[in-house]
């Protein structure tokens, strides 16, 4: 009865984290991508303290949400299949998109401290990567999550998803380019 409960407990661990990730990187790329809006132009680094705070608290519970799976005596992972897309058979595909989400969220996060060494121009590029890695996160959580179809957490990703969306979808179709205008018609002699 001992162990069962100590896996039960490594595991609500882990989804608790994988949660709090999710809520943590939706509200840090939502303030990312404000950041760079025209509303919150005077606003620069009070949400640049904002953002990295957010970000940091995101990166921390992907890596509990992944490390308190190590304790799991139910699915006992290893580091491998924790860390290494496609080397887990559990939920193939959606295990793998998670740790490539887990890994971009990372590396990317933490890019911000190297941007000197990247260059400026070179980091922004890599930086909104972020996004797809946040894309991949939610993949992950509505594919393998053991609460993706409960009303609560369908709720809860409504909330906190949709706002981020919403900028993020703005801000796509606010760098379209225009479409090309036809040219201007010859003068007449």
């Amino acid at each position: 009865m001992l162990a069962v409960s100590g896996s039960h407990f490594f595991w609500i661990t882990s989804r608790a984290f994988g949660i709090v990730a999710l809520i943590l990187a939706s509200a840090a790329v939502g303030v990312g991508v404000s950041m760079s809006g025209r509303l919150t132009r005077r606003r620069g680094p009070d949400l640049r303290i904002v953002h990295e705070a957010l970000s940091l608290g995101a990166i921390g519970a992907v890596v509990l949400h992944a490390a308190a799976l190590l304790g799991d005596s139910y699915f006992h992972p290893s580091l491998a299949t924790l860390t290494v897309p496609f080397v887990s058979n559990y939920r193939g595909p959606f295990m793998a998109i998670g740790i490539i989400a887990g890994w971009g969220a990372v590396l990317f996060g933490l890019s911000f401290y190297l941007r000197e060494r990247i260059g400026i121009a070179r980091w922004k590029v890599l930086h909104r990567f972020t996004a797809l890695a946040w894309i991949l996160g939610i993949v992950h959580a509505l594919g393998e999550g053991s609460d993706a179809g409960r009303p609560w957490f369908l709720l809860m990703l409504a909330l906190t998803l949709g706002p981020t969306l919403g900028l993020l979808g703005a801000r796509i179709m606010r760098r379209r380019p225009p479409a090309a205008a036809a040219p201007p018609a010859p003068l007449a002699h």
